[in-house]
């Protein structure tokens, strides 16, 4: 049981698989809280394959209970991307016919830390020890079951181990790659130019057509595809305080400053409230009078609210500051006393060896060499003191090193204590050698912060009930009259805003600047909601939002208004391109830059592998690769670029010397090349037939 038990304390295994975990998922029942909303037993398919509701929902409940603060629409939308990468990969495992050996299984159950640094599984060395490992599973049924669920993983992964394995095989470079990558680097063309720029023609002389827009995106239809959705208008009517109720508040706070005379209800008598400045427990009267309790620590400057801050921190001792506004609280401060040195700045260099715990250990070194090596620097240190920062930099193991050892402020005991007490018993200034778990520390503390420590009464500004009572009239009348007439004009008639509309996915969860807004979507796709549909919500610390769903667009292509920022510059650049072209006219540079009231210029020593036109062009590759196929002294056919229509004529080619050997650029392109692993699971989702029955369901 204790070795469950520690099991269960960590976290569960994790496979990466090309940028995504595939997780082991144990029984749950969290996931849905109703039945069915149609009659489809299955949640979705992968290539006709189908993904059982059930085992689906158990997995989703198994990720809600593992990882705190997951809501079931996130953790159905991770378990759904796993499932369907689990499904596409493991298709190309067995078309393959890869296989995988317990010896192979074994090394992946080493890799998790629940298992290979398990103390009940580590001989007397310390390493894993596998005959220890499975008596634990003969002996105790428990382990038997973890680790039972956790070889399922532990055979994809290795089943992907080999896969990629294979795919980083079948791919390699060439010598001749290599010296086409030094050409496109080394070659170089000069030539003169004439630019007809896009930007010399009016957006507003080229008109673009929506079905202009369609067939453009009919002729690439795969990147403009689009999920079914729903377009939300909404009015957003705030639960927050009104004027009445904040001079309310900023009152109770003022008659603090001179205390009050209040009925007791208790005992029917007026009770005489003594004054923030008066009271002689301040403790008490902060407790009983703020919305936040008392804290009694010391706060540096830095740390005050920015607008007040200096005239916080230079209050005298029982000098009280305020009314004054802080986030939504109006406060009362009262200065309870400076202190020196509440927060320490110190740099330092870390000499770490074998057995500590520390990442980015420069070299070996026993616990012996490390104190002489620290004490060798503290002796440079303390000889020259401006080499501390450079000492830092090239010998310490702490991540610091590249700030040159510097740690910024921080407070009391958020070090180990060995290096907590030496920073805050020693001035600026101090040089000396702490050691902790970690290793030999040179320590150089080089700033102190003193502090102030305040008592604080702070009381909330919120909305009174009466004021919310008028905020829930007021919505709740609006909500009928949007449902019977003109959402926008009944919005403008009771003086509200609404906002732009926010296009929503079925198992979306984020509502534009609203943030987590997961009932409105679903409400949005619900059987029954059409469009002109209208509903209010309410929203704890927001208020109320009345929605109505504006319009909705089926799976397909975008919609125009959605990609017509994009798109509509592409094919007016198009238009303005053919107009450009009819003035090119002429038989030289010069005729053409007349024809087009422009400029012959020129471009020196460009090469392929970085096309760049100066003067602010840009990019230009099309440009470049058509002057590189010029023969010297050729003028080119018109030429459609990124940033305008181009004529070029090649002045000079410059050949690069021929190299006998060109492995530094096979390297180079290894090197681009490695993470092309990555580029099949999206091109297997891409090809693949996916149907997604999430939203049918209940969540």
């Amino acid at each position: 049981m204790a070795v469950l038990q520690k099991i269960r304390q960590r976290s569960a295994l994790l496979i990466v698989v090309i940028g995504f975990c595939l997780f082991a998922f144990i029984a749950g029942d969290v996931f849905t809280k109703g039945s069915f909303g149609k009659s489809s037993n299955d949640v979705g398919s992968v290539n006709g394959k189908d993904i059982p509701f059930e085992d689906f929902r158990l997995k989703v409940s198994n990720v809600e209970k593992s990882q705190q603060g997951v809501t079931p629409t996130a953790a159905a939308n991770r378990v759904w991307d796993q499932e369907v990468s689990i499904a596409l990969l493991t298709s190309e495992f067995d078309k393959l016919g890869l296989r995988v050996g317990a010896k192979h299984i074994m090394e992946v159950l080493k890799s998790d830390q629940n298992i290979g640094k398990n103390p009940m599984f580590l001989n007397s060395a310390g390493f894993f020890d596998e005959a220890k490992f499975k008596e634990a599973i003969k002996t105790n049924p428990e382990i038997a079951q973890y680790v039972s669920g956790r070889e399922k993983d532990a055979e994809l992964n290795a089943k992907y181990q080999m896969y990629a394995t294979m795919i980083k095989a079948g791919t390699f470079t060439t010598e001749s790659e290599g010296k086409f990558k030094y050409e496109m680097e080394a070659n170089k063309v000069s030539f003169a130019y004439v630019a007809g720029l896009y930007s010399t023609i009016k957006d507003s002389d080229v008109k673009v057509a929506d079905d202009e827009i369609v067939a453009f995106m009919k002729k690439n239809e795969k990147k403009y595809k689009a999920d079914e959705n729903r377009e939300i208008e909404y009015v957003l009517i705030e639960d927050k305080a009104s004027p009445e109720d904040e001079a309310e508040i900023k009152a109770k706070i003022n008659g603090l400053l001179s205390g009050s005379v209040v009925y007791n209800t208790q005992t029917g008598k007026n009770d005489t409230l003594s004054s923030f400045r008066s009271a002689t427990n301040v403790m008490e009267y902060v407790n009983a009078n703020s919305d936040i309790p008392y804290d009694s620590t010391y706060v540096a400057k830095k740390d005050l609210p920015a607008v007040d801050a200096d005239k916080l921190y230079n209050l005298a001792p029982g000098e009280i500051y305020g009314p004054y506004m802080f986030g939504k609280y109006y406060c009362l401060s009262k200065s309870m006393g400076r202190k020196v040195g509440v927060n320490v700045k110190a740099s330092h260099i870390l000499i770490s060896y074998e057995g500590t715990q520390v990442p980015n250990q420069k070299e070996k070194r026993t616990k012996e060499e490390a104190k002489a090596k620290a004490e060798s620097l503290l002796a440079q240190v303390n000889a020259s003191p401006d080499s501390f920062l450079m000492l830092a930099f090239t010998a310490s193991d702490d991540s610091s090193s590249q700030q040159g050892g510097d740690l910024g402020y921080f407070g009391p005991n958020q070090m180990v204590k060995p290096f907590n007490d030496f920073v805050f018993s020693n001035p600026i200034g101090k040089v000396g050698l702490v050691e902790t778990p970690f290793g030999f520390h040179i320590i150089k503390v080089t700033d102190k912060q003193d502090g102030i420590r305040l008592a604080t009464v702070a009381q909330k500004v919120e909305a009174s009930e009466a004021t919310s009572d008028k905020v829930f009239t007021q919505a709740t009348q609006f909500e009928m009259d949007a449902a019977e007439k003109d959402f926008a004009k009944s919005a403008t008639a009771m003086k509200l805003t609404v906002s732009p509309p926010v296009t929503v996915k079925a198992m979306d969860e984020a509502f534009g600047p609203l943030g987590n807004q997961r009932n409105i979507v679903s409400w949005a796709f619900e059987d029954g909601t059409d469009v002109g549909a209208v509903k209010r919500f309410e929203v704890a610390n927001l208020g109320n939002i009345i929605a109505k769903v504006k319009k909705i667009n089926p799976e397909g292509l975008m919609a125009v208004d959605l990609v017509r920022s994009y798109v509509e510059p592409i094919l007016k650049n198009k238009k303005k391109a053919e107009l450009i072209k009819a003035k090119m006219t002429g038989t030289s540079l010069e005729a053409i830059a007349k024809a087009t009231g422009s400029a012959v210029q020129q471009a020196t020593d460009v090469t392929m592998e970085n096309p760049v036109l100066t003067g602010g062009v840009g990019q230009e590759p099309k440009v470049v690769g058509n002057a590189f196929a010029l023969t010297t002294g050729k003028l080119s056919a018109p030429i459609e670029g990124n940033t305008g229509v181009y004529v070029v004529k090649n002045t000079n080619t410059v050949k690069a010397p021929a190299l006998k050997d060109h492995t530094a650029y096979v390297a180079k392109l290894k090197a681009q090349s490695a993470g092309d692993i990555n580029r099949v699971l999206p091109a297997l989702k891409d090809k693949a037939e996916i149907k997604d029955n999430r939203k049918q369901f209940n969540y």
